[in-house]
C-alpha cells in the first residue's frame, strides 16, 4: 500500500472512530433500554419531552433532537400507540401538533433514571470523565452546526 497520502489512511480519520463509537454506544443503549420497551431514538424523545415539562410541538421537538419530521412522525406514532405520549392539534394553530407525556410516559422516567450512569460504566468512564466528554462533543456539534466559534483553519 502506498503511503503517498497518509492523511487518507482509515486510522488517520477523525470521522471513523466517531462513527464506530456512535454505533457501539447506540448498541449499548439498545441493551439498556430493551427491558423497558424503548428504542434509543424513543429514549431521546422521551428525555426531551420530560425536560420540556409540558406540551411540545413536533417542530420544536425535531429541532431539539436534530431530527426531521419524516423520522420523528413514525417514532411518535409508536410512542403514542404504547401509551407514552398523546398527540393533538394545537387549538390555536391547527397546523401544529402538540405532544404531551402521559402518566405511563412519566412513570417510565423512574425506570430509566440510572441509564446514563450505567452507560458511562459500560464505557469505562467515571462521572467526571463523562462530563468532560459530553462537553467536548457538545462543542463539536455546535461548531459543525455553525453555532460555535470554530476556527476553520486546519
Amino acid at each position: 500500500m502506498s503511503q503517498a497520502y497518509p492523511q487518507l489512511a482509515l486510522d488517520a480519520q477523525l470521522c471513523f472512530p466517531l462513527y464506530a463509537t456512535t454505533r457501539a454506544v447506540t448498541r449499548a443503549y439498545a441493551s439498556l433500554l430493551e427491558p423497558v420497551g424503548l428504542t434509543y431514538p424513543q429514549y431521546l424523545t422521551m428525555l426531551a419531552l420530560w425536560e420540556a415539562g409540558g406540551p411540545v410541538s413536533v417542530s420544536a421537538l425535531g429541532a431539539r433532537l436534530h431530527l426531521d419530521s419524516g423520522t420523528l412522525t413514525p417514532l411518535l406514532k409508536r410512542l403514542e400507540a404504547a401509551g407514552r405520549v398523546t398527540r393533538q392539534r394545537d387549538p390555536e394553530d391547527e397546523r401544529r401538533v402538540l405532544l404531551t407525556v402521559t402518566d405511563a410516559g412519566m412513570a417510565l422516567r423512574e425506570e430509566v433514571a440510572d441509564v446514563p450512569w450505567r452507560l458511562a460504566a459500560l464505557m469505562g468512564l467515571d462521572r467526571g470523565e463523562a462530563e468532560v466528554l459530553h462537553g467536548a462533543l457538545g462543542r463539536l456539534l455546535r461548531n459543525l452546526d455553525g453555532e460555535g466559534a470554530a476556527d476553520a483553519q486546519p
